[in-house]
């Protein structure tokens, strides 16, 4: 590793503790009261459509965002994601209404898209000896970041100012960092102009039963996580009885939950095939779901909130990935978007559904998908054997 670009990762690290309160700001309880006071709604589950927008937005931009940073390189798409973020927050910041918040929503997930394709490539060729370290970087800074949010919020309160002057601080800061990286060294990647569209990939490809059963567990890891992240609070303030300022150390505990699976499962996987890990997570995170709608109390909430975010948040998504690019390496690009787009599918549906549906209804919606994850990951495990001989043979 070249140290000059020491900086350079740096900054894109940044990038990802910004996104990580970006990526949270929405599903606190006390901006969702805020915001649905400010925007004239009775109901706080609305503020979890303009959340949904954001995988709208993700949508959108996945299938030229990739293409897009091979072709013309890491540094403009990471340009395209900090000023795409800048809007998301001042629109958060300033909506006037849920039809603003909702286009800057949008424009949230589409700078989340082209900083995914930037920076998990340039991390990578920055710290190529190490990449499975450098891309666990990333999470380990979104991670933090939703930790402190709840402090954060915090400081605001202390200081009567606006839960909303927290998005317009990190409006500003993601700024900083967008022209901090127009200046900062990025190693050259070789093929930059060659990149194939994303379409010309699909057309190429030819998809097997198990393939679309790692893409369809995308979708259903990202529910199990997303759903809960998003309206746990509501039920664990409106169900569970917890105090309005207490509720958002929901985040806290599942943030805690998030850091420690980084750690656990980076050994764990040393040790077991990925693989495995695909079934046993979410056989946890369903156990937990169920504790929750059955005992509806504070301390399971919080118990709730830490194992979720261990195993739901912990890297069952990046590990479904790692298994399709093991299990069809003439297929990793085409995989890879494909189960981030699935991924991206689940945040606009779910999502906007759940905005419809009481927090427990949301709860139970979350067993029944986190069940149908569990029934692929099966499914993938007793097929995988085979699929590992096919995938040798064709190498």
């Amino acid at each position: 590793m070249n140290k000059k670009y020491l900086p350079s990762a740096l900054i894109l690290y940044l990038n990802y503790f910004i996104h990580g309160i970006g990526c949270s700001i929405l599903s606190q309880q006390l901006v969702k009261e805020l915001l649905a006071e400010q925007w004239g709604m009775s109901d706080v589950m609305g503020v979890t459509a303009v959340a949904a927008a954001l995988g709208l937005g993700r949508l959108i931009s996945l299938p030229f965002a990739g293409p897009l940073s091979d072709k013309f390189g890491r540094r403009i798409s990471v340009l395209i994601g900090c000023s795409s973020y800048v809007i998301f927050f001042v629109g958060i910041a300033f909506s006037p209404n849920m039809t603003v918040a909702y286009v800057a929503a949008v424009l949230g997930g589409i700078a989340n898209s082209f900083l995914d394709t930037a920076t998990y490539p340039a991390v990578a060729e920055i710290i190529y000896k190490y990449t499975g370290i450098a891309t666990m970087g990333i999470k380990l800074f979104i991670s933090v970041a939703q930790l402190l949010l709840p402090f954060f919020l915090g400081i605001c309160a202390g200081t009567v100012m606006s839960y909303l002057t927290l998005p317009l601080v990190c409006g500003i800061a993601i700024a900083v960092l967008g022209v901090l990286a127009i200046f900062a060294p990025m190693p050259k990647i070789e093929g930059v102009g060659k990149g194939e569209s994303f379409l010309d990939n699909l057309k190429s490809a030819r998809f097997s039963v198990e393939s679309v059963a790692l893409i369809l567990i995308g979708f259903t890891c990202t529910a199990t996580f997303q759903l809960w992240l998003n309206c746990a609070q509501t039920f664990g303030k409106d169900v569970a009885g917890i105090a309005s300022g207490d509720v958002g150390m929901m985040q806290t505990y599942y943030s805690a939950g998030t850091l420690v699976a980084l750690f656990v499962t980076s050994v764990l996987i040393t040790k077991f095939k990925q693989v495995r890990f695909l079934v046993l997570y979410p056989v946890i995170s369903l156990v937990m779901l169920v504790l929750v709608y059955m005992i509806k109390s504070p301390a399971i909430c919080y118990v709730g909130a830490f194992v979720i975010g261990y195993s739901g948040a912990g890297g069952v998504l990046q590990m479904v990935t790692a298994v399709a690019n093991d299990l069809f390496p003439k297929l990793k690009g085409t995989l890879t978007s494909l189960v981030m787009i699935a991924s991206s599918l689940c945040n606009y549906t779910i999502l906007t559904a759940a905005s419809n549906m009481s927090a427990s209804a949301v709860i139970m919606m979350n067993i029944v998908i986190t069940v149908i994850g569990v029934l692929l990951a099966i499914f993938v495990n007793v097929r995988y054997g085979v699929l590992l001989k096919n995938s040798d043979s064709r190498n």
